[in-house]
């Protein structure tokens, strides 16, 4: 099901959910205040607590999608104004509580200073998906990559697995096909298949990277090219599990087929 709008709401009692231009407009209770640790705002390696206001996200992915969204197998794909793109396994949502935040709690301004991007004042709305992360290391070492922000529209639809692994590659490459998803495809693609930010194939891209250059791309992109919004590969974990997933991804892109 693809095609389903966000509308920022006017009051904190009433959310508006917009089925598309002109679609029907539907209304999901009552806003609460959550608390998470925000992996954006993480500076010198640590994570703030900010209060957000916001709706649970199940409710709302139900009011937008049906109840078939949470069917197994399939992707949540949340776009953002700024063409970054964010998919997500439906199971996921199971496992942890995530809310879709609209203000903070204290009144500051719905923003972030992303100091891994080198970005300032950067507007989270419409909405900002966040994660109960405080009592999970688990999820605070996953860093920021599945907290898509300035979400203006989600939609579901089969699981990109099919797409990422072809050709019997699944046995060898399932983990770093989740990796990609997780770390690489909210900007860039891989067999055409990704985000709209910087539509890049990395699949093609690597074969011009040996494995020392590609790593040191991926763990310090400001110091191969000055001024690049490309985050360091998951500053949240120790250097060498950075490394390792750093290789891990070479390895699979190289081993992708010419399409």
């Amino acid at each position: 099901m693809a095609g389903n709008w966000l509308r920022q709401p006017a009051r904190a009692s009433a959310p508006e959910v917009d089925k598309g231009p002109g679609g029907k407009t539907t209304r999901n209770g009552a806003a609460v205040t959550v608390a998470v640790l925000d992996p954006h705002l993480i500076h010198d390696g640590r994570m703030p607590e900010v209060r957000y206001v916001g709706f649970p996200a199940e409710a709302v992915l139900t009011a937008v999608l049906g109840k078939g969204w949470r069917a197994p197998g399939q992707e949540l794909e949340f776009r953002a104004l700024d063409g970054f793109v964010s998919r997500i396994p439906v199971e996921r949502f199971a496992q942890h509580r995530a809310w879709l935040v609209y203000a903070r709690a204290d009144g500051q301004p719905f923003q972030v200073d992303n100091h891994l991007q080198g970005e300032k004042q950067v507007p989270l709305g419409p909405f900002y998906l966040v994660w109960d992360n405080r009592s999970s290391k688990a999820l605070q070492a996953e860093g920021g990559a599945l907290w898509p922000y300035q979400v203006a529209s989600v939609s579901v639809g089969p699981s990109s697995t099919r797409a990422l692994l072809p050709d019997g590659l699944a046995a060898k490459y399932a983990d770093a096909a989740d990796l990609a998803r997780t770390y690489c495809l909210s900007c860039h693609r891989i067999r055409g298949y990704g985000g709209d930010k910087m539509p890049l194939d990395l699949d093609v891209v690597v074969k011009g990277y040996d494995a020392a250059a590609w790593k040191r791309w991926l763990l310090e992109p400001a110091a191969v090219r000055p001024g690049t919004t490309m985050p360091p590969l998951v500053v949240e974990r120790p250097a060498d599990e950075r490394a390792a997933i750093a290789q891990r991804l070479y390895d699979y892109l190289q081993a992708l087929p010419p399409r």
